[in-house]
């Protein structure tokens, strides 16, 4: 089993770091979901059925958003509030990358509302009816929001190429 899930991080560990950071904002947060994530899968007997990345990403997602409504989290944003962290942060390479692309500062400038259905259609290229499910809302929800998202980031990407934003 260790050499199996050795593998499944390898493949996998980017992409969900990516994920988690999305959500959280914090590279060393996202490294600690994508962490708890793995020892979850580990501990819990996955049938396989062709969809191990989705049950990861979705896993990821959960955990996210737990860390998002923890204490700890909210005492967190009240430290910062009160006594405001100025200096560098050291970032990995693949969320340096993310945060220097115009799209991935814009995204992350949404409010998760609107930053969850982008990055689940987008980056995860789910369907609609998927996302819905995910976030256990209306199909229409994620459409509204989805065009909500969509109508923020124009003027964040006016000089980007971005093929969606050009057939709104």
């Amino acid at each position: 089993m260790d050499g199996i899930l050795e593998e499944m991080i390898e493949e996998h560990a980017a992409h969900l770091l990516r994920l988690a950071y999305f959500y959280v904002k914090n590279r060393q947060t996202a490294e600690d979901i994508v962490q708890e994530v793995f020892i979850k899968f580990s501990q819990r007997g996955y049938e396989e059925r062709g969809q191990l990345r989705a049950y990861l990403s979705t896993l990821t997602i959960n955990q996210s958003k737990d860390y998002l409504k923890s204490w700890h989290y909210k005492k967190l944003l009240l430290q910062e509030k009160i006594f405001p962290i100025q200096g560098n942060r050291q970032r990995d390479e693949l969320v340096a990358a993310e945060e220097r692309s115009h799209i991935g500062a814009a995204i992350l400038k949404l409010s998760l509302t609107y930053r969850e259905p982008i990055i689940l259609y987008y980056f995860e290229e789910m369907k609609i009816r998927d996302i819905a499910q995910l976030l256990r809302i209306a199909e229409n929800t994620v459409k509204t929001r989805l065009k909500r998202a969509r109508e923020a980031l124009k003027p964040h990407l006016k000089q980007e190429e971005w093929e969606v934003l050009r057939h709104e």
